[in-house]
């Protein structure tokens, strides 16, 4: 029996009707593919654009612009299921949830009605690229370049770490566009990846999340017209990244909670079905005492996860808010999964077992969107 959980406070009819959907098409089109997925360090490109054909990309981009017209409420729900379901290749979160609201938020009008409606349906796949090889979580330290020449900006630099890299037809990039102004200096300009100068590198080899394309990406004076630039002005980027983050760290917390969940359901199976000394793991006193520590784990970071759910959308999350959702779910995914792998024994270290997956998978969640450290010190500032 799994977890019997309270049903979140901001779920409807409409979202459980949603979620039926995501589940189908992820037991369909993603399920049975994660070995080939893993081994291929990517998906299937048609793996977007049949998500765009039952409408589960851009769920909350307003509909005018292609998008499903609905809430964050609506991408909880894909990221939940997605987590439930095992799958770690899939980058739709970085697509739905980041990169196209970058471009709602801060495009021109024209470019929102060029760039979301391809990102809707699949033809286009969204990155975002911050990360550089000596620059991690100091978004100040990038050095990738873009220097305004007449109606374009001409970028060089490289990026590192980059989510559907891939895949991806157009790139979120952080740059200096004034290398001596600090966090002032930071813009953000969207890349499409035909554009000369662009390249790939490796698709790098990850510990976890095997199927994703996390890849290099090159800059070699890339030309891209000046409309190219998010928002009004040059030098607004940190600004915009500050407010955006707050809801990718939501994101993270949502597939963490999920993957606590799914981790602790399915270790209540194994235990209850497996035996040693000629009775269930279950009925060992150890194996319950960790279940039960599981189980309350997951029940408290569920209300706390549901309350954040319910700031964001009211709009109220607040940054310090986002950051402590981050560092307390991760944290204890973390824990709970290594407790479920133990309890697993030798086979929670075979990687043919869900469970070996989710633990190998899950341990970037404590550093991606801001590493555990990160979230920490943007807490204190508001003590």
């Amino acid at each position: 029996m799994p977890l019997q959980l309270p049903k979140s406070s901001w779920s409807t009819t409409e979202l459980d009707d949603l979620r039926e959907l995501v589940r189908s098409f992820l037991q369909k089109e993603a399920v049975p593919h994660q070995e080939r997925w893993a081994a291929a360090k990517k998906v299937d490109r048609e793996l977007w654009t049949k998500a765009g054909d039952v409408g589960l990309l851009c769920l909350s981009i307003p509909e005018e612009y292609g998008g499903g017209g609905g809430t964050f409420a609506h991408e909880a729900v894909l990221y939940e299921e997605q987590a439930r379901a095992g799958d770690g290749a899939w980058g739709v979160t970085v697509h739905n949830g980041i990169v196209a609201h970058y471009l709602l938020a801060y495009a021109s009008e024209d470019k929102k009605r060029e760039w979301l409606p391809k990102l809707a349906s699949g033809e286009m796949v969204g990155a975002i690229a911050m990360t550089e090889p000596g620059t991690g979580s100091d978004l100040q330290g990038i050095k990738t370049r873009a220097v305004r020449d007449g109606d374009h900006y001409v970028l060089n630099g490289a990026k590192t770490f980059i989510t559907n890299g891939l895949h991806a037809d157009l790139v979120v990039v952080a740059c200096k566009t004034d290398p001596d102004a600090g966090a002032q200096g930071v813009s953000l300009i969207v890349v499409e990846t035909d554009t000369p100068g662009f390249r790939r590198g490796r698709v790098l080899d990850k510990v976890g999340l095997k199927g994703q394309d996390t890849a290099e990406l090159f800059f070699d004076d890339v030309r891209v017209p000046a409309g190219n630039l998010l928002g009004d002005a040059e030098g607004q980027g940190f600004i915009q990244l500050m407010l955006q983050l707050p809801q990718e760290r939501l994101i993270i917390a949502v597939t963490a909670v999920a993957g606590l969940e799914a981790a602790v359901d399915l270790t209540l199976e194994y235990t209850k079905e497996r035996t040693a000394f000629g009775r269930p793991i279950f009925s060992f006193q150890n194996t319950k005492f960790k279940l039960a520590e599981a189980a309350t784990e997951a029940a408290v970071a569920r209300a706390f996860l549901d309350q954040c759910i319910e700031r964001h959308l009211k709009g109220e999350l607040d940054v310090q808010g986002a950051a402590m959702a981050k560092l307390w779910t991760t944290e204890r995914v973390n824990k709970v999964i290594d407790d479920c792998v133990q309890l697993f024994g030798g086979y929670g270290y075979m990687t043919e077992y869900p469970i070996a997956r989710a633990w190998a998978d899950v341990r970037i969640s404590r550093i991606f969107g801001g590493t555990s450290e990160i979230m920490k010190e943007i807490i204190s500032r508001s003590l």
